[in-house]
């Protein structure tokens, strides 16, 4: 199962994640996102657990907790789909390229 973790602090890196989540059970990957530029964390991330109820596990206790003094939002990762682009684009924002 794949969840979604938002409101990280920018000085978590992988390895401790990984050991957070690891205390509910085995994780199979971690990706903090971060920018492509400064490559410092964007502040979200995804883990994929082995076992789904490990996973809802994770999320019951850690959705709404305290992690360095914020606030973190941990649930299930939705899938997008093939053509889902998280970089946004198009006409949206209020940017016009003529």
């Amino acid at each position: 199962m794949k969840v979604f973790i938002a409101g990280l602090p920018l000085e978590v890196d992988e390895n401790e994640l990984s050991a957070v989540f690891g205390d509910f059970g085995p994780v199979k990957s971690l990706r903090i996102i971060k920018d492509r530029e400064t490559k410092e964390s964007k502040g979200f991330g995804f883990v994929e657990m082995v076992n789904d109820a490990e996973a809802k596990e994770a999320i019951r206790c850690m959705n709404g907790a305290s992690y360095y003094g914020r606030r973190i939002t941990v649930n299930i990762a939705e899938d997008k789909g093939p053509g889902f682009n998280a970089g946004g684009g198009g006409a949206k924002g209020g940017f016009r390229r003529n």
